[in-house]
């Protein structure tokens, strides 16, 4: 392995590795970014681990993650092989991504049609907000089914009605297959893989996961059923099996079924979850803080409600007033307004970074020696990048542990942002689906405030701002209630 460079001085220290299991007993699973920021605190930014048999090196810090995922981009943009996702039949995956990228661009992301798809989604949304009648409820379910209703069009080319119990299924599924994520014996079993040979081990651990993917197989098993290659594709995976028609014979093409079903399963569980645990976040942190939801500062000496902002320098108007000012009450929101929104947009951007739903990123892997940081890390490295240290470092941000939307805006309210922003990750690897979660939490977001006020339900204590971590960090349950303005 590497254990004679792990003895030279120019490799990352961390902790002393026992026999056999090397650090798995180091780290907290269970809270493994807590547990990362203390080993940070003793070793320094780019710290290493031995995970039974696989070395790993986390990277802490705007310089050292930089570093690795721009700088050095070329040589940490593998993935590691991850033994337990590959008895899903995860395999290799760059053709397919890239391939999934090239086709989102040409449906739409960034066009028209996309964006109707997301501004009609957002109308079925609010109106499934309102039936609550400004009752108390807890906002998640919904938002979960609508952004999941936004990857359905994109695949499937159709929405399902918020109580179909197909997508109830796949939303319970894909919640419980993010838990499996996360944990002590699944980091084991990647560690050890000869254990996965035990019978029963790997379905017991992936059991959701298993589920989850059977039932997209069973909707593209639908959609084909439907499909007419005379015609222009209308969706991904149309377009895919076009591709596939064209491929026939050649077995060197990456476009198979195994292939598809990677592409449409990925985009599910990580454009789904993420996108609605965001904008669960925006609306916690708007009932958390009212002074930026509601019309006008709430600050001592100024009333409530619109406020003029004649004569006050640097005071900036609050999301609410913003979309009346930009957009109205009547006419939906779309994605020209954004440019002329600083301050909605300084917020969504702010809900990222406090929020910091995926501390980890995804785990890369060195193709070849490198240097970061002047610590030397060996090809076949695994890196974890450790986004939180940089989405709430100190040296960076203002105010890094509190919801302060002004960092993303300059002396004069203008949209600014700082290098430190890298809740998608950066470098050849960042997240595919950037462009359409940006678009998601904009539409969704702006939406939702044109048409409601929030507040906390009278009688019920404040809820947390701390989260849950489970591989995402989600917020703690809570519920808001949604008055019409």
């Amino acid at each position: 392995m590497h254990r004679r460079q792990c003895w030279t001085t120019r490799y990352p220290p961390g902790p002393l590795p026992l026999p056999g299991l090397g650090n798995l007993l180091h780290v907290d699973f269970q809270n493994t970014p807590y547990c990362f920021d203390q080993l940070r605190r003793r070793f320094g930014d780019v710290f290493s681990l031995q995970l039974a048999w696989t070395p790993v090196v986390v990277l802490n810090g705007l310089a050292a993650v930089r570093e690795a995922m721009v700088t050095r981009g070329e040589d940490t943009a593998d993935r590691p092989p991850v033994p337990i996702t590959q008895i899903l039949g995860f395999g290799p995956r760059s053709q397919a991504e890239r391939f999934s990228v090239s086709t989102l661009r040409n449906l739409g992301l960034g066009k028209k049609s996309l964006e109707q798809w997301v501004t009609e989604e957002a109308a079925c949304l609010c109106a499934a907000f309102a039936n609550h009648s400004g009752r108390p409820f807890r906002p998640n379910g919904l938002l979960d089914k609508a952004v999941s209703n936004v990857i359905a069009s994109l695949t499937y080319g159709r929405r399902f009605e918020y109580d179909d119990p197909r997508l109830l299924r796949l939303l319970d599924l894909a919640q419980e297959g993010l838990k499996e994520e996360t944990g002590f014996l699944r980091e084991v079993l990647n560690a050890v893989p000869v254990l996965l040979r035990i019978p029963g081990v790997a379905s017991k651990v992936l059991r959701s996961q298993k589920a989850f993917l059977t039932q997209l197989d069973e909707l593209l098993t639908e959609h084909r059923m439907t499909w007419d290659p005379a015609q222009p594709p209308r969706d991904l995976t149309e377009a895919f099996l076009a591709e596939m028609e064209k491929a026939k014979g050649n077995p060197e093409s990456s476009f198979n079924d195994e292939n598809l079903r990677i592409v449409v399963a990925d985009l599910f569980s990580a454009g789904m979850v993420t996108t609605s645990t965001t904008l669960a976040w925006g609306l916690l942190l708007m009932i958390l803080h009212p002074d930026v939801q509601l019309q006008g500062p709430r600050e001592e000496g100024y009333r409530r409600g619109p406020v003029n902002f004649a004569g006050t320098p640097g005071a900036l108007s609050r999301v609410q007033q913003e979309i009346d000012d930009v957009i109205g009450q009547v006419r939906r929101p779309e994605m020209g307004d954004q440019a002329r929104m600083p301050y909605t947009t300084a917020v969504i951007h702010e809900v990222q970074r406090f929020g910091d739903i995926v501390p980890l990123g995804v785990t890369h892997m060195t193709s070849r020696d490198i240097e970061v940081q002047g610590f030397h890390i060996p090809k076949g490295t695994t890196l974890f990048t450790n986004l939180s240290s940089v989405l709430k470092d100190e040296a960076v941000w203002e105010k890094p542990f509190r919801f302060h939307p002004e960092h993303f805006l300059d002396a004069q309210g203008h949209f600014v942002k700082p290098e430190a922003f890298l809740p998608f990750s950066a470098g050849r690897r960042a997240c595919l689906g950037e462009p359409l979660a940006r678009m998601e939490l904009f539409l969704f977001f702006t939406c939702l405030l044109q048409r409601f006020s929030f507040s906390v339900p009278a009688g019920q204590p404040r809820p947390s701002h701390h989260g849950v971590f489970a591989f995402l960090v989600t917020p703690s349950p809570y519920e808001l209630c949604a008055v019409p303005r």
